[in-house]
């Protein structure tokens, strides 16, 4: 029984300090995530940053510059505030454009968002920050952003040719964000 007691006790003892070490040393349990992922998040995390939306960036010692197209309001200042915001960027060089009003391409923008609905692609549609962006400008459609596999992006790819009024579809669609 007392052999047992101090088993336990010795157990209960190690589990807290590979707990407490790190606080303890000044070490985060989690490595601490890189420049380009501080990026990442900053932008994924935008109030207004939706499915219509897709913003890219490359970086360049401390000087960060943005790329892409947007739908919602508010996104292209926002995007630059925020990415300006992150310790170690010195720089932001704006290059997102705004996407024109158009009924003809919101009607194609609302066709394929239903159609990925439809079609069992809306896991990636549905959470803040959705993982596909579904950018439409003057009938052309194109797909940015990850999937989890090659069928779905397949999938994606089939399911925009399918939608009609459109000219062009570019899937660039990659596999998985592991990289990010």
């Amino acid at each position: 029984m007392k052999v047992k007691r101090i088993l336990t006790f010795v157990i209960i003892a190690l589990v807290i300090a590979a707990v407490a070490a790190p606080a303890i040393f000044g070490q985060s349990a989690k490595p601490p995530r890189t420049l380009d992922q501080k990026i990442f998040k900053s932008i994924a995390k935008l109030p207004n940053y939706g499915v219509y939306d897709h913003i890219s960036f490359e970086r360049n010692g401390d000087t960060v510059t943005l790329s892409g197209k947007v739908y919602s309001l508010g996104t292209i200042r926002a995007a630059e505030q925020a990415v300006k915001d992150i310790d170690g960027v010195g720089r932001v060089v704006n290059k997102i454009e705004m996407l024109p009003p158009s009924p003809y391409d919101d009607r194609i923008r609302r066709s394929v968002f239903r159609a990925f609905a439809e079609r069992g692609l809306s896991r990636y549609l549905w959470e803040v920050g959705p993982e596909v962006r579904i950018i439409v400008e003057n009938g052309r459609i194109t797909l940015e952003g990850y999937v989890n596999n090659s069928g779905d992006r397949d999938l994606a790819g089939v399911i925009a040719n399918t939608i009609p009024g459109v000219f062009e579809v570019k899937n660039n669609l990659k596999l998985g964000k592991d990289s990010i």
